[in-house]
């Protein structure tokens, strides 16, 4: 288990710990929807919140082009997007980045059962902070301002 001090590392490893317990009984092989019904049996086993399959609206210029589905959001805080494959590629990482702006997360996994060790790669939507950074200077720059009007 990788240990770091980074936003929700608790939370990720717990998720990371289930899906290793997924990935160990099951091995590789199966179809993505089997480790994903697994996975939910495993995290509902640790007390995790989740939701499964959550469809989110896509926007291109504040129209509706479509829609996606993440295979988890746990605890409304992390993204998780399973694949099942014998090798996951940077059009996997993009589609998780993606998914990360669309639902205005900041942090997101993407664990692949379809190896014969269990893969994982931890995302962060840095995009999303900087978007919070400058609204947080703006507020301060805003506070600044009135103060100076008395």
């Amino acid at each position: 288990m990788i240990k770091g001090n980074y936003k929700y590392s608790d939370l990720t490893e717990k998720i990371i710990g289930c899906s290793m317990k997924v990935h160990t009984f099951l091995g590789n092989g199966f179809p993505e929807v089997i480790y994903q019904r697994s996975l939910a049996i495993e995290l509902e086993k640790s007390g995790i919140n989740f939701k499964r399959e959550l469809e989110q609206d896509i926007y291109y210029d504040n129209i509706k082009v479509g829609t996606r589905i993440v295979d988890f959001l746990i605890e409304d805080r992390v993204l998780v997007e399973l694949k099942a494959l014998g090798e996951i590629n940077e059009n996997h990482y993009s589609q998780v980045l993606n998914y990360l702006k669309a639902y205005k997360l900041e942090i997101g996994l993407l664990i692949n059962f379809g190896a014969k060790s269990l893969q994982f790669k931890r995302f962060i939507n840095s995009n999303l902070w900087e978007n919070q950074r400058n609204q947080l200077i703006r507020l301060i720059c805003d506070y600044d301002a009135t103060r100076n009007m008395d």
